[in-house]
């Protein structure tokens, strides 16, 4: 018997494929249209963010595609599987909604699924989320990210007010993942090339050796959960960052799937802030 679902699912955007292109060895970028976007609007913040609703291999849902309809008739392992990604831009002239993913051969499956995505081709998703924005009263602003991160920091960046100070911090793998971002007087973006190092290990040496300018720092620090972590406490307990001045979170963890992950994200933040206070 199917699940009955527990609450009222949100309905779900679609939209078509109008092109691809591949910007770095490793991040694709897929631009969105079609009139499913009429009545989409993503421009209050810097990290909106999008779910992408991919249905298992071999099922097929009735349409017009229901959210709610499928949690009630199907059973749970036949839902559509989610993929959170940043919106990296949103022309809303043109309605054309722009994501990049992170590509890694056929590791994955939002990943693959955009490497091969054809014009035409239509996807679903939910939202858009999002909570941050760059704040204009801010003295400085630092951004610190892995490659996850990299639209929303770009995002950021783009729409820093005149005259603003920013550091920002972006960690990939290498130098031919470096992208043109877009940068004024007083915004300085530092590339920080992995390796063969940990994920987020060069991330938290540089924001630790930075030399923080004096005023108020409004930060925004996502990624692996792993170094988020170590840069949570640093910013609260070594640099006296209050929690309001901070955007914050593991947007992935080493050694789990998406939805491992999810399931256990809100505990985990949790015991850090708790952790952090004592």
């Amino acid at each position: 018997m199917a699940e009955q679902p527990t609450r009222k699912a949100p309905k779900a955007t679609e939209a078509r494929v109008v092109h691809t292109e591949r910007i770095t060895p490793h991040m694709v970028r897929v631009v969105l249209g079609g009139p499913g976007l009429d009545g989409f609007a993503a421009d209050t913040y810097t990290d909106h963010y999008v779910k992408l609703l991919f249905a298992p291999e071999g099922v097929a849902y009735p349409e017009p595609f229901d959210v709610e309809r499928i949690r009630a008739e199907f059973p749970r392992d036949q839902w559509p599987t989610t993929r959170t990604y940043t919106v990296r831009a949103w022309d809303p002239v043109h309605r054309e909604l722009t994501i990049d993913f992170v590509v890694h051969g056929d590791e994955g499956l939002a990943g693959p699924w955009a490497a091969r995505a054809q014009a035409g081709e239509t996807v679903r998703f939910l939202g858009p989320g999002g909570g941050y924005a760059p704040d204009p009263a801010a003295d400085w602003h630092l951004l610190a990210g892995d490659e996850s991160a990299l639209p929303a920091i770009a995002v950021a960046l783009e729409q820093l007010p005149e005259g603003a100070k920013a550091h920002a911090f972006i960690e990939i793998a290498d130098t031919a993942e470096e992208q043109k971002l877009a940068t004024a007087t007083g915004i300085e973006v530092t590339w920080l090339h992995r390796g063969d190092r940990p994920v987020g290990e060069a991330l938290v040496e540089a924001v630790t050796a930075l030399d923080f300018p004096a005023g108020d720092v409004h930060a925004f620090v996502h990624g692996e959960a792993g170094f988020v972590k170590e840069l949570r406490r640093h910013l609260r307990l070594d640099r006296g960052v209050a929690r309001e001045r901070l955007s914050i979170s593991g947007y992935w963890r080493l050694g789990k799937s998406d939805e491992g992950w999810r399931a256990m994200k809100r505990e985990w933040n949790d015991q850090v802030e708790r952790e952090q206070e004592n």
